[in-house]
């Protein structure tokens, strides 16, 4: 026996991995609803297709942060970091620029220090994109995949608005951050530090709003304000609102939908604003996806897309609480 050995088998005990999740009889169920998905779009003609996992860029999103991993070439000294995909956004894009069409994939996500009931750091993502949809469109046709894949045949829909009056009795586009800030006090939300106003709101939605929707369907909340666009088009209206929507079922998040932005221009805009709140908060400094930028100046088609977890999904569907119960193996320490 190698000295040393027992030691390193106890080193390697207390470190993060992945041990046996899902049973094989839960493994088949999934396996069906990922055939009712692939057939959901084969009947619609939209097209399979898989992108890389690596990138030599990541999302400058300040909330979410990825998982890196350095490539080195046979015979350099050189390393290179490149990034596990968050998620596959940038990559179809490209290819809607190419003139794909409408598509879709499923593939694996990964991001950093997600471990929990509904979070795991390599996940399952199904995102497609609609040429011609906008948000609304994609609402409609998301209903429909509620119907065909889990047999759901009610949606509810709800503006951002809608819902913070309904729980909290308060506007969210005309609210200050001390207004905010007040509610979450007398709501008992003890919370250090100062907070901007769309954090405030982060927080009262996740802690007050998100756990009472879809309780018996699907809910479909959008028209967030425009602060809070990311990579969707903003309308200027009674209150400048994102075209996008978010999905929640059982107080669950579900998916995340845009009527895309073509601006590549308002695009870098936003990523820089993404890197001066990064720098701000002492948060990692990244580069731009200069590739994705060069490749949406070229002219990314009028489309709607949505990323939807399908961990979650079948989790929902099979009614088990937490996504280890529907997958091969569960990340844990």
């Amino acid at each position: 026996m190698t000295e040393g050995r027992g030691n390193d088998k106890g080193d390697l005990m207390s470190k993060y991995y992945y041990k046996n999740s899902a049973s094989i009889k839960t493994l088949k169920k999934r396996a069906e609803i990922l055939a009712r998905i692939r057939e959901f779009f084969a009947k619609r003609n939209v097209l399979e297709v898989e992108t890389q996992a690596l990138s030599h860029a990541t999302v400058t999103d300040p909330h979410i942060k990825s998982i890196s991993a350095d490539f080195q070439n046979f015979g350099s000294s050189e390393k290179q970091t490149l990034y596990l995909q968050t998620s596959p956004e940038y990559a179809m894009k490209r290819l809607l620029v190419r003139g794909s069409g409408s598509i879709y994939q499923i593939c694996k996500a990964y991001r950093q220090g997600e471990i929990g009931k509904q979070h795991q750091p390599e996940f399952t993502m199904l995102e497609w994109y609609r040429v011609g949809f906008n948000h609304h469109d994609l609402m409609d046709e998301m209903s429909e995949f509620f119907q065909e894949v889990l047999s759901i045949s009610n949606t509810e829909r709800k503006t951002y608005l809608d819902v913070f009056t309904q729980y909290l009795n308060i506007n969210p586009h005309t609210a200050s951050a001390k207004d905010l800030s007040t509610i979450a006090k007398s709501k008992g939300l003890s919370i250090e530090g100062e907070y901007d106003k769309n954090t405030w709101l982060d927080v009262l939605f996740s802690k007050h709003i998100e756990p009472n929707l879809g309780v018996s369907s699907p809910v479909f909340v959008y028209d967030y304000p425009d602060s809070m666009a990311a990579l969707a088009k903003v309308r200027h209206e009674k209150y400048k609102l994102a075209s996008r929507f978010e999905v929640y079922f059982r107080g669950v998040e579900l998916a995340n939908g845009f009527h895309e932005l073509q601006d590549a221009m308002e695009q870098r805009a936003r990523f820089k604003k993404d890197l001066e709140y990064r720098k701000k908060s002492n948060l990692e400094n990244l580069d731009i996806d200069e590739h994705f930028l060069n490749d949406l100046e070229q002219g990314l088609p009028d489309c709607a897309g949505v990323a939807l977890g399908v961990d979650r999904l079948i989790m929902l569907a099979l009614s088990y609480d937490k996504i280890s119960d529907v997958v091969c193996f569960e990340f844990c320490s």
